[in-house]
């Protein structure tokens, strides 16, 4: 089997990509992994490193916009998990166009592809961000799509877009919504990397409003190991709800974050919030946990110590990023 990953080098993608080939998954322990990544200021080939010399792993440095290399590269594969995308809630309040051009057009533009290839099944990544704010309670999956950022509509335009063609052409896509990603190789302008970069610097980090913003935290191997799930047994034209099963406030975040790097709360900055800045996330996750027997594995304690233990060995990495995010 070949499996093609767009934006395979970007966080999460590059995390499915490393756990693929590393036999994470075993209905896809020998499956060839191809890489298919604009490498946009968030993609970052360091991310693939780890498995740059596997036999099984080839890169093409292609944009998902376009059909000709889209062309080039589907009639050979299987299957695609369509993870690219423009993903930064601050960048599309500053300026959406990027973030239609790229998520819905970047999708329909796969999706026809596609279909003129005869894949045998697409797994369209999304987010939780599409239903909106939730006061109480978990969003389950055919609940309405009310998006309150440029990003979450330019996700939920891409949802719609997905399950078209699964009516219309007959395309085997499934859809997974997660839940607020973490883990290593996450790029320091989201908010677990940025805060932990900037303490360990010695530096002042950001807090939205008073802090009651509520967040369903998912470790990033969690959720891949769902999105295999769903890409081995998914049903065609459903949606699975990935989540981590941990909420925490922005405030309660930016606590573990100052007692793991040994800050106080004189290093934090009370900052206008957001703008349509959604209250609270939460993914019921019932669906995917009796049909394909997920269950996040990873405690946040430990996760979180993990996450803030890479990255103060990976300065490497994670150093000469800053002044491509303009975060220097």
């Amino acid at each position: 089997m070949r499996i093609l990953v767009t934006g395979g080098a970007g966080f999460i993608g590059s995390n499915f990509v490393r756990r693929t080939l590393e036999g994470a998954y075993p209905d896809f322990a020998d499956a060839d992994v191809v890489v298919y990544d604009a490498l946009t200021y968030s993609g970052n080939l360091a991310n693939l490193a780890p498995v740059a010399e596997n036999p099984r792993y080839r890169f093409v440095h292609a944009d998902i916009r376009d059909a000709s290399a889209l062309d080039r590269e589907l009639p050979h594969v299987d299957v695609v998990v369509h993870f690219a995308a423009e993903s930064h809630v601050d960048r599309s309040v500053l300026d959406a166009g990027p973030f239609v051009s790229t998520n819905v057009v970047g999708t329909q533009t796969l999706l026809d592809a596609a279909v003129r290839h005869g894949v045998r099944k697409v797994v369209h990544v999304s987010t939780d961000e599409v239903y909106g704010s939730i006061a109480e309670g978990s969003w389950t999956e055919d609940h309405l799509l009310e998006p309150n950022s440029p990003y979450a509509a330019s996700k939920a335009g891409s949802d719609l877009l997905a399950r078209s063609y699964v009516r219309t052409h007959g395309l085997d896509v499934s859809i997974t919504r997660c839940s607020n990603n973490y883990g290593p190789y996450h790029f320091p302008e989201k908010v677990i990397p940025l805060f932990v970069t900037r303490l360990l610097d010695g530096g002042r980090v950001p807090l939205y409003g008073d802090g009651s913003n509520v967040r369903d935290w998912l470790h990033v191997d969690d959720h891949c190991r769902g999105i295999a799930l769903v890409l081995a047994t998914g049903r065609a034209g459903e949606i699975y709800n990935i989540g981590g099963g941990t909420e925490l406030t922005n405030r309660e975040l930016t606590e573990l974050l100052l007692d793991a790097t040994g800050r106080g709360w004189d290093a934090v900055d009370h900052v206008a919030d957001r703008k349509g800045h959604d209250l609270r996330y939460s993914v019921d996750i019932t669906k995917i946990s009796t049909e394909l027997g997920y269950q996040p594995e990873v405690p946040f304690q430990r996760g979180l110590a993990e996450v803030v233990d890479w990255y103060r060995t990976r300065r490497d990495w994670w150093e000469p990023l800053l002044e491509r995010a303009g975060l220097a």
